[in-house]
């Protein structure tokens, strides 16, 4: 699927324009599961709409399996129903009067197949969901997992092209959520589904997708694998809004075979070198709590390796991990690490970052 240049425009309260969308560029390969992740109102549901057909982009074209749907220049503008792509929304939109195999038959109802196929259809993909036991069951007796599937199933008896996701998982609580989510990975998979998934949630984002983009204020300011998204972030937008990090500032002393050494308030950084990084610029160094190394004792440490002692703050007891907050000189970092590290607050400790895991990103 090609998705290039697209944008779209509202009316704000002042009369003037707000641009939703701007200048959105990307492809999905067949069979991948790719991630419109970002903030509320970034313009990844906007996207989502425009590729089903539910909103008409001003600008660009939209392109699937080389069959344009959409394009400015030409003129075309496929109608929703005629796109062959399934959507599930965020509230499910069950029918409460149907059961579940009526519910799933419904839209091949419409289209007018035989009986026969309709059933053959619909049995396959609710076995596919694991709800071909609740033939009979009655939309509104379903807990919300089911409805869920359920929701799925009615998308993918359709036999859809491409399968767009609108946050599917948000109505569900934690641990429903989790076990949907595998469950939904599952599924895509098997079916080798190519989808387009909307959420702000960036765990299911990471453990989800083939490749990521990352939108703010109608733009994608990274695109990537999730690996690459959380380990080598763009820009300290996308580096806050993935995960949890520490934001060191510093100034580049020294550049070498893509290394460079950052001086801060901590002292010398060395760190993972960024694409455009020139000695004598303000950066920030980005290093993830996971990735600082505490001990009580000096660490054995190599030439890329970054070792500072430093107080304890204060620190959290969250069962499988600590949380600490380390103060070394004017800078506080976080850090996790196993319960078994019972170093009072108040005392020294050890810290090491591996040079590998400080990225350097503009501090503009």
């Amino acid at each position: 699927m090609r998705k290039p240049e697209e944008r779209e425009e509202y009316a704000n309260e002042g009369g003037g324009a707000v641009k939703a969308v701007q200048n959105v560029s990307f492809e999905v390969p067949e069979g991948k599961l790719f991630t419109l992740l970002g903030p509320s109102g970034c313009g990844k549901t906007t996207t989502l709409r425009s590729i089903a057909g539910l909103e008409r982009p001003s600008a660009g074209d939209i392109e699937v399996a080389g069959r344009l749907v959409y394009s400015s220049e030409q003129g075309i503008f496929v109608a929703p129903n005629k796109r062959n792509f399934g959507m599930v929304f965020q509230s499910y939109a069950i029918w409460p009067h149907m059961n579940v195999f009526q519910n799933a038959a419904f839209p091949l109802e419409v289209r007018g197949l035989a009986k026969t196929e309709v059933r053959e259809r619909v049995m396959r993909v609710l076995q596919a969901v694991a709800l071909d036991d609740l033939l009979e069951r009655d939309a509104t007796k379903l807990s919300g997992g089911q409805q869920q599937r359920l929701a799925l199933a009615r998308a993918l008896v359709m036999e859809p092209q491409i399968l767009l996701l609108d946050e599917p998982l948000s109505n569900l609580d934690a641990k429903l959520r989790d076990r949907m989510r595998s469950e939904l990975k599952r599924l895509q998979r098997d079916l080798n589904l190519t989808t387009v998934y909307v959420t702000h949630d960036q765990s299911e984002a990471l453990a989800l997708s083939h490749e990521i983009a990352v939108m703010n204020e109608g733009r994608i300011v990274q695109i990537g694998t999730p690996r690459q998204i959380y380990e080598q972030p763009a820009d300290r937008f996308v580096a806050d809004f993935v995960g949890m990090t520490n934001f060191i500032g510093g100034t580049v002393t020294a550049l070498a075979n893509g290394r460079c050494v950052v001086s801060s308030a901590m002292g010398e950084i060395k760190a993972h070198g960024s694409e455009g990084v020139r000695k004598g610029a303000a950066v920030i160094v980005s290093v993830r709590p996971e990735d600082v190394e505490l001990s009580e004792a000096p660490p054995a440490a190599d030439d890329g390796d970054n070792v500072c002692k430093g107080t304890i703050d204060a620190k959290d007891f969250l069962g499988d991990y600590l949380d600490f907050r380390v103060k070394v000189g004017d800078v506080v970092l976080l850090a996790k690490a196993h319960p078994s590290l019972r170093t009072p607050t108040g005392d020294s400790i050890y810290l090491r970052m591996k040079a590998d895991k400080c990225v350097v990103i503009s501090s503009r």
